[in-house]
């Protein structure tokens, strides 16, 4: 097949793409005259994907497998990939998210061998009980370090409260306990399920020819795609909230806390890039530095320069969380109630509203400088549904009215929960 060529007239941008026989997406941004080139090689398969169906049965795997297997994914017959490739002039890694594992690397020398590299230790499983064995003491230190991180505990233990039963209220990399169970024919089946081209996509960043990419991808990865592979994240309520309150101590010098509201989860398709878009500006215009709500509780004391928010999308699941630092959560929490109240409304003031529109507008235009990033969105809106160069239309389309709606419905004291991380005395 030949790639489709697409050019993005606002964004002056142009990529190449299409699906390959085998069911790979593959998407080239050319970059002429740039000298760094940048590959990134992903699979729709991250922590979330626990419980699968796999040959008609369905699978239970123990958390953190994911993560376990992006670890020995670098294993290669002739020694480790990583390795390989930093001797070969690339700067590779990889990561794990709750949806996803990608493989990256960028290099300004070597970058076709070195795409085929990435390709071949990806797609060919090569490792041992034996050396999963050895990974474990690896991992188990990892693991440690992050629950030794009070930032990562509170965000953990509120999904946990906000969540009865969706597999994102386990952590990426698992537990000490849980990857305990993980052993060489379970990283097989997971590899087997996930790591098949029809599962996957290579996007390219850089001067390179998209037809030679193309082909590439043709003569290195298998010739078939696997099966769509049922998953399981949990059956949930969006009414339903397990646990209002979680607190815990930890050897920290100042509590800290987050205020976790869960959101209706959205649809795959533009409507999920419009929901992002509105949870985030949502989240500027109630709590963003620039805000009035934040100049209030930084002028009094309740909050320092650590307080921020966020809003996250993941398959069946949706919330906004806000905090920080402060030895007065809840009334802190009472003010975010107050003015979303406020907002909610209809009282977002004009002026405000299209200043941080034209901020954000112009903070996503900039993150197009970073080949990484381009990267990174092009496989994020593949897997969830939506094309992200798309995204000037639909920005344009969000209104006060948006966001007013946004905040009345979510940001709410029925769909909140609160985790608190306290002092040890």
């Amino acid at each position: 097949m030949s790639l489709r060529i697409e050019y993005y007239e606002r964004l002056g941008e142009t990529v190449h793409h299409g699906i390959l026989d085998n069911g790979l997406k593959i998407m080239v941004v050319p970059k002429p005259g740039y000298a760094k080139k940048y590959a990134f090689f992903a699979t729709r398969y991250g922590g979330m994907d626990t419980r699968f169906q796999l040959n008609g049965q369905w699978l239970d795997t123990p958390p953190g497998i994911a993560h376990y297997l992006e670890h020995k994914t670098f294993d290669t017959q002739d020694g480790n990939a990583l390795q390989t490739l930093a001797q070969n002039g690339a700067e590779p890694n990889a990561f794990t998210s709750n949806a996803m594992t990608g493989y990256y690397f960028d290099s300004t020398e070597k970058f076709e061998e070195n795409l085929k590299i990435l390709l071949e230790f990806v797609s060919v499983p090569y490792y041992t009980q034996e050396s999963v064995e050895k990974e474990r003491g690896i991992i188990s230190q990892e693991i440690r370090m992050t629950e030794d991180d009070p930032d990562w505990q509170v965000y953990m233990r509120m999904l946990r409260a906000m969540y009865a039963n969706h597999t994102a209220r386990e952590a990426i990399a698992g537990t000490v306990e849980s990857i305990q169970d993980i052993t060489a024919d379970t990283l097989n089946q997971c590899h087997k399920a996930f790591y098949t081209p029809s599962n996957m996509i290579l996007t390219v960043v850089g001067d390179v020819s998209p037809e030679k990419m193309e082909e590439m991808a043709f003569w290195t990865l298998p010739k078939s795609g696997g099966p769509e592979i049922p998953r399981d994240y949990g059956a949930e309520q969006d009414d339903m909230i397990p646990e209002r309150e979680t607190r815990t101590s930890m050897e920290v010098s100042s509590p800290r806390f987050l205020a976790g509201f869960k959101c209706r989860p959205a649809p795959r398709g533009e409507a999920w890039l419009r929901q992002s878009l509105i949870g985030e500006l949502a989240g500027d215009i109630l709590l963003g530095d620039s805000s009035p709500l934040y100049q209030r509780l930084y002028e009094s004391g309740l909050i320092n320069g650590n307080f921020g928010g966020d809003y996250e999308l993941m398959p069946g699941l949706a919330c906004f969380y806000a905090g920080g630092e402060s030895r007065e959560s809840r009334k802190v929490t009472e003010e975010i109630l107050k003015e979303a109240r406020r907002l909610g409304a209809g009282e977002i003031d004009p002026e405000f509203f299209e200043r941080i529109r034209r901020a954000n507008y112009g903070s996503w235009l900039r993150s197009l400088n970073s080949f990484e990033n381009i990267a990174v969105a092009l496989t994020e809106g593949y897997f969830d549904g939506y094309d992200p160069f798309r995204f000037p239309r639909v920005f344009e389309s969000v209104t006060r009215e948006d966001i007013a709606a946004f905040l009345r419905e979510n940001i709410t004291e029925n769909k909140m929960v609160l985790s608190e991380i306290t002092p040890k005395e």
